[in-house]
């Protein structure tokens, strides 16, 4: 198999190519990137001899059509505005992809993907990802499902927190910001709410979960819960449900005031040529660095409540990714980079063939997947309760 990792010197791209190369089966890989430095960023890394860099170089449509046509499968990583032109370019040369960006910001070509017989596996990182194969997985043991809690997020190890944020960068620190101006829905007794984001750190949404080794974690709404409970036909009675981000207490807290006060503002000062969360991303990212030595965690939880021959059922899952201090791969990385890897080679594989816009939950085996990603060391613990 020949496979290219599009964006392949980011964070997320560098651990998907060092899982390629790892991988039984996989030739080349085939690293897109406009840095040109792409051997000294990944020396030390993985096998340079089984990694052929291209710089793109003039329009970014023909650059990626050029590189898709001569391989099985790809992965986009680029930054989310060029998602379009890496799904235009997988149409184009019929060439299956992975994204790991939100489906439904492409979803008028849909139908270009299901002409030209190709299959486009979006939302396909840590979340959504992992954790939408995890819902296909719960679904299949209820009868009917009642409450479905999603939770996950990015924090560093308790000996890295540093004082008031208690956060480090293990991704795009912009995009983290971008995703506290990201409106919410959850859904409570049987009906939809809109959790618009100027509300979104407010006392009423904001709860706590114990996490064993961890203690306890602020969640906070940020995602659309009824759109993906939709998709499962045991969840028709949903009666709550919501996705939560996963922060240490006390950054709603610090939020909530700096939104209020427009800190978070999309809207360019004048005078200044920025907004104030541009300002705030170039601000805090550097100093939001994490050590050589100092781990981020991914925290994941799913909790899914319902019934089963009449009676009453809780199934959890639980998973935590931490940094590879060897590699220096963040948990994050990890989290995003190895499913990518894992359901591009399925796709390349022939293994996943439906054209099409797709998504984990209805298209990823989550038995065979579940399983490759605990070869990787990432393992899902599951919990069942009967009431």
């Amino acid at each position: 198999m020949k496979i290219a990792v599009l964006g392949g010197l980011g964070l997320q791209g560098r651990a998907a190519i060092a899982d390629l190369v790892a991988s039984a089966g996989v030739e080349e890989v085939v690293c897109v990137d406009t840095a040109r430095d792409g051997a000294a960023r990944l020396g030390g890394l993985t096998d340079l001899t089984r990694v052929r860099f291209v710089v793109p170089e003039g329009a970014i449509s023909l650059a990626l059509a050029n590189v898709l046509a001569g391989v099985d499968a790809a992965i986009d990583l680029l930054p989310q505005p060029l998602m379009r032109e890496a799904v235009q370019a997988a149409i184009a040369t019929r060439t299956p992809l992975v994204t790991t960006n939100y489906g439904k910001t492409i979803a008028d070509l849909a139908p270009a993907a299901e002409a030209a017989g190709v299959s486009i596996m979006t939302e396909c990182g840590l979340d959504p990802g992992i954790d939408l194969v995890l819902y296909a997985r719960a679904a299949r043991q209820f009868d009917a499902i009642t409450t479905i809690d999603s939770y996950c997020g990015g924090i560093p190890e308790p000996k890295a927190m540093a004082k008031p944020l208690c956060y480090k960068v293990s991704w795009n620190f912009d995009m983290v910001l971008m995703s506290q101006n990201r409106d919410s829905v959850l859904v409570e007794d049987g009906k939809r709410v809109d959790v618009p984001a100027g509300q979104q750190h407010e006392n009423r949404f904001i709860h706590e979960i114990e996490v064993d080794g961890l203690g306890r974690l602020e969640a906070f709404p940020n995602g659309d819960a009824p759109h993906y409970a939709g998709m499962l036909a045991a969840a028709k009675g949903l009666q709550r449900s919501g996705r939560y981000s996963l922060r240490w207490p006390g950054w709603s807290a610090f939020w909530a005031p700096l939104k209020e006060l427009g800190f978070l503002s999309e809207d360019k000062v004048p005078g200044v040529g920025a907004s104030p969360r541009e300002f705030l991303g170039r601000l805090l990212g550097p100093q939001l660095q994490y050590g050589a030595d100092e781990k981020d965690l991914c925290v994941m939880r799913n909790v899914f409540t319902g019934t089963q021959g009449g009676r009453r059922k809780t199934v959890t899952s639980d998973l935590i990714v931490e940094r590879d201090l060897a590699s220096g791969l963040f948990g994050m990385s990890l989290g995003v980079g190895y499913p990518a890897s894992i359901v591009a080679q399925m796709l390349a594989r022939g293994e996943i063939t439906e054209p099409g816009l797709l998504n984990p939950l209805l298209h990823v085996p989550d038995g065979r997947f579940l399983d490759e990603l605990a070869r990787r060391g990432i393992r899902v613990s599951e919990t069942i309760n009967w009431d």
